[in-house]
């Protein structure tokens, strides 16, 4: 089991290089733990390559198809007092954005603040360093193309 950011996520549902590396490592690390917001950020991805014409409408639906079937197998850590209170703590000691943030957060909370020998999936850079920085292995490796 592993917890997955929205950016790898993505990969998942669209077709993009990271997707290769991405199946290999749902297949096998399991179906994802992610932040209960992740859908939403996953859609709003979604819609914005479809309003700049980089997904056509059929694999538009395609992906959302593809999306809602990974949605009701994955597990979520849901929002709370405490997830947001330590998300607050990490945007003063990380360069994150909020929702970043947040799914840090919610890792932190899935590993249960104790992140050695768990991992964190995610091809954001910023997050991919934040979540290092905190303990996780990070994954994928840094492949080229990823």
């Amino acid at each position: 089991m592993s917890f997955w950011d929205s950016s790898a996520l993505l990969p998942l549902v669209v077709n993009e290089p990271a997707s290769a590396v991405a199946r290999r490592l749902v297949k096998a690390r399991g179906l994802p733990v992610v932040w209960w917001g992740s859908l939403v950020e996953c859609v709003s991805a979604l819609e914005r390559r479809f309003r700049a014409g980089q997904l056509k409408h059929d694999e538009r639906r395609e992906s959302g198809r593809l999306l809602t079937e990974l949605a009701g197998a994955w597990s979520e850590v849901q929002p709370s007092q405490s997830l947001r209170e330590r998300a607050l703590r990490l945007l003063s000691s990380h360069n994150l954005r909020a929702a970043d943030a947040l799914q840090l957060a919610a890792a932190l909370i899935w590993a249960e603040e104790r992140p050695a020998g768990r991992v964190f999936v995610s091809l954001d850079e910023r997050l991919r360093q934040a979540a290092r920085q905190d303990g996780f292995m990070v994954l994928p490796e840094d492949e080229p193309g990823v």
